[in-house]
């Protein structure tokens, strides 16, 4: 289990990294769902400091083609989990990050409002790492145990949540193999997924 610290909202097992791109949540407003997402940088490569640097604001658009689409773009998200099942956060769970644009849940647009985002180092169809569900099972046991709002929260995909936009974590990701290592059932997000 993870520890948080409540009135920070920082973990302790976490190398810290502060994204800017954040803010304050809707007055009356705490998370209760939980996205996960797929990303690699450039596409299909692992590795490399650019995630880091992207949600920092550092990204240089002249290290890779790809990078000059994306480097001013302002996002984040709470934690990323590595191919290693390293964890990083970047943004306090008490804070709103930037991570899933334009979204709904349950008829509740702007999920970025009331989720925490969770970003593993992967893309649609190269099978993600035991380490990192794993690490993912125990981030949301301890979000689910330590975080009230979270005591019950939905884990969706990020393509859930913005279905014909957003694709990841991909049909590489598979959601029975989570749901097994979580002390909590992960399918009560009523996506349609068995």
């Amino acid at each position: 289990m993870f520890a948080f610290d409540p009135d920070s909202g920082l973990l302790a097992e976490a190398r810290q990294l502060a994204s800017p791109n954040c803010d304050q949540r809707p007055a009356a407003c705490e998370p209760d769902l939980i996205v996960v997402h797929g990303i690699s940088l450039p596409p299909g490569e692992f590795g490399g400091p650019w995630i880091d640097q992207l949600f920092t604001n550092t990204l240089s658009a002249a290290e890779h083609p790809y990078f000059a689409e994306i480097a001013d773009l302002r996002v984040s998200a709470h934690f990323l989990i590595s191919r290693d099942g390293a964890l990083v956060q970047y943004v306090s769970v008490n804070l709103r990050a930037w991570h899933a644009g334009e979204s709904c849940f349950a008829s509740r647009e702007s999920c970025n409002d009331f989720s925490i985002g969770i970003e593993l180092e992967g893309e649609d169809q190269t099978p993600y790492e035991k380490a990192q569900y794993d690490c993912l099972a125990m981030l949301i046991d301890s979000l689910r145990t330590q975080k009230e709002s979270l005591t019950d929260a939905c884990v969706v995909g990020h393509s859930d949540i913005a279905p014909g936009r957003k694709t990841d974590p991909g049909e590489a990701f598979d959601w029975h193999y989570l749901d097994g290592l979580l002390s909590t059932k992960v399918n009560n997000s009523g996506t349609g997924r068995d």
